[in-house]
């Protein structure tokens, strides 16, 4: 039976603090953007999630081949940086972690926007109109009343980061304990014919996403159930 080694726990280690980080960036940064795509359909916030939904159809190599260009040291990013001596974004955890962030973004836009759809103006005016500000609305009213959209948001974009392979293979190659996540390993081991270790490693993460899809459903379910 195949026993998961250094490279296996360095890899897992370097997974999950990527899947942790972009989870978090993006329940920051979709809350508002899904907030306000909920509040109409102007031509402005349909060509905004146009651009949103991109990664959904986009290939994966292709979105990781403009960031490698943009982030890379000749990119208008990566040169940037090394000009105010940093290092570019390239071939580096923090230059995969914006391409996870990217590429994961409607998985956590797109809950979240039919979550606030949902829930409608009315309880927010009505918060309002009792002298509540905005922090108070958010967490008081908005965060409770949605909180099966942020569940649900969290859940796919961690789940879609741990799944991730072009985007990642493209932009950060496979550096170990930096860039080498297990999508990416899995796929050493199966171009090193290492095909035990490979199936264990593809079975895991099987297993992980079936888990991951039923917890969606049932997390639906049961606000639909609350609703009515």
């Amino acid at each position: 039976m195949f026993q998961l080694g250094p490279a296996e726990w360095q890899a897992i280690g370097v997974t999950v603090r990527l899947c942790l980080y972009t989870t978090v960036i993006l329940l920051v940064l979709a809350t508002p953007l899904a907030w306000w795509l909920a509040q109409g359909r102007s031509t402005v916030r349909i060509v905004v999630q146009a651009i949103v939904a991109l990664p959904l159809v986009l290939p994966p190599t292709v979105l990781g081949f403009y960031l490698l260009i943009v982030l890379g040291p000749r990119g208008l990013v990566g040169e940037t940086l090394e000009n105010i001596g940093l290092r570019h974004l390239a071939f580096s955890f923090e230059g995969i972690l914006v391409a996870s962030v990217i590429y994961s973004l409607p998985f956590a836009v797109q809950p979240l926007t039919e979550a606030f759809r949902t829930l409608g103006r009315r309880p927010v005016e009505v918060a309002s109109s009792l002298g509540a500000g905005f922090w108070d609305r958010f967490f008081t009213v908005i965060l409770p009343l949605t909180r099966g959209g942020f569940l649900v948001a969290a859940t796919l974009t961690f789940a879609h980061t741990l799944g991730e392979f072009g985007v990642i293979l493209m932009l950060g190659g496979s550096i170990p304990g930096e860039t080498k996540v297990l999508s990416v390993l899995i796929y050493d081991h199966a171009e090193a014919m290492n095909y035990g270790a490979a199936h264990s490693l593809s079975l895991m993460l099987l297993v992980f996403s079936f888990v991951t899809l039923f917890v969606v459903y049932s997390i639906n379910r049961r606000f639909e159930v609350v609703r009515l």
